[in-house]
């Protein structure tokens, strides 16, 4: 255990010692001073603000302009869809039509055997 503190004290030291030799040799290595630096960083920040702002303003208009087409869509889907409602039901209401008429045809000429037969049974009674 007594290894691995070491390991560490000796590794954070060379950490701090390295990032303050490199803070240093950036000073004295910089081609500018630190007021050009901080124009140039703040120059810098307002075009990538515009540059952001230009992005996401057309990603907006593109989200806009595609919620507008998928509300299209869905209209001309619900369009449709009430279209083939309709004709299901038209066709639903001709297929009840046709065999409630062929039901009650064979209701009547069941009923009309009926009668037949009892108009038999009487006259031979």
């Amino acid at each position: 255990m007594s290894d691995r503190d070491g390991d560490f004290g000796a590794f954070f030291t060379g950490f701090i010692i390295g990032g303050l030799v490199g803070a240093a040799v950036a000073l004295i290595l910089a081609p500018q001073s630190g007021e050009e630096t901080r124009t140039l960083i703040h120059d810098r920040s307002i075009e990538l603000k515009d540059k952001a702002a230009e992005k996401a303003e057309t990603a907006r208009i593109k989200a806009e302009a595609a919620a507008a087409e998928a509300r299209a869509r869905a209209d001309e889907l619900a369009k449709l869809t009430q279209e083939k409602a309709n004709e299901l039901k038209k066709k639903g209401q001709e297929v009840y039509k046709t065999q409630k008429s062929k039901i009650e045809s064979v209701v009547q000429k069941k009923a009309k055997s009926d009668d037949e037969e009892a108009s038999e049974v009487t006259v031979e009674g």
